[in-house]
């Protein structure tokens, strides 16, 4: 019994660097159980308190944020908006925007006709799960509470609940997959916009704003926190 739980191969070091939380499946309900719905964690069972997940997979609220007239397609110009609300500048929004529906656009398409304008169709979003990534969302767009986890016992090893600019360079090397050009580039820019967007005083990425990130969350609150800022300067 006991060899079937170990963790750890001594003839393989790297599993003894970097550790699985043990006493998940005392924190959280079936951490292994990929949610449809809610992002969730030992803190938040439930998923984000107060958000609606309009029963759409996790993956798809993530970029949900982004469908600014909440037609279900995102254009470019969408994408922009929806960059600016988070509070990045006109250079990234803009580029950004180019990038992501130039690469994802083709693969939601409802036919094999591509899309001139490069619309992204929001139903079809778990098409476009790269490599190279945490795994956190599975291949069909659901939220995974043991994969997520991992992130932190895995390669936060300065602090439990966050990260620090290092170890997310260490993650991105250690999940990045042969071959897998694409899915490296992406991974490493999504963690830098991530990082730029969402550390806070000591150069830390908290694992509350990464949560945020997988369910969308964290866009809503900087957009808000964007638009707060704004009314009391005016």
């Amino acid at each position: 019994m006991g060899d079937s739980l170990e963790t750890y191969a001594s003839n393989a070091p790297v599993t003894g660097e970097r550790k699985l939380n043990l006493e998940l499946q005392k924190q959280l309900p079936q951490p292994y159980l990929a949610r449809a719905l809610v992002a969730v964690d030992k803190d938040h069972p439930n998923g984000t308190e107060g958000k609606d997940h309009h029963n759409m997979s996790v993956l798809q609220q993530h970029v949900a944020f982004f469908d600014r007239n909440k037609d279900g397609i995102i254009y470019p110009w969408e994408t922009y908006q929806g960059f600016r609300a988070a509070g990045f500048g006109f250079f990234t929004s803009f580029t950004s925007a180019i990038l992501i529906n130039l690469v994802l656009s083709y693969r939601t398409q409802p036919g094999w006709l591509p899309s001139l304008l490069l619309s992204i169709h929001i139903k079809n979003i778990h098409r476009c799960k790269h490599g190279s990534d945490t795994e956190t969302y599975d291949t069909e767009g659901r939220f995974d509470p043991s994969k997520f986890d991992a992130i932190f016992s895995k390669y936060g090893l300065t602090y439990p609940d966050a990260l620090t600019k290092d170890e997310i360079s260490n993650m991105l090397k250690a999940n990045a997959n042969i071959g897998d050009c694409l899915g490296r580039i992406m991974s490493l820019a999504e963690w830098r916009l991530l990082y730029r967007i969402g550390k806070d005083e000591n150069g830390l990425l908290q694992k509350e704003t990464i949560r945020g990130v997988y369910d969308g969350s964290l866009f809503e609150q900087l957009e808000q926190k964007r638009a707060s800022s704004s009314s009391k300067k005016a």
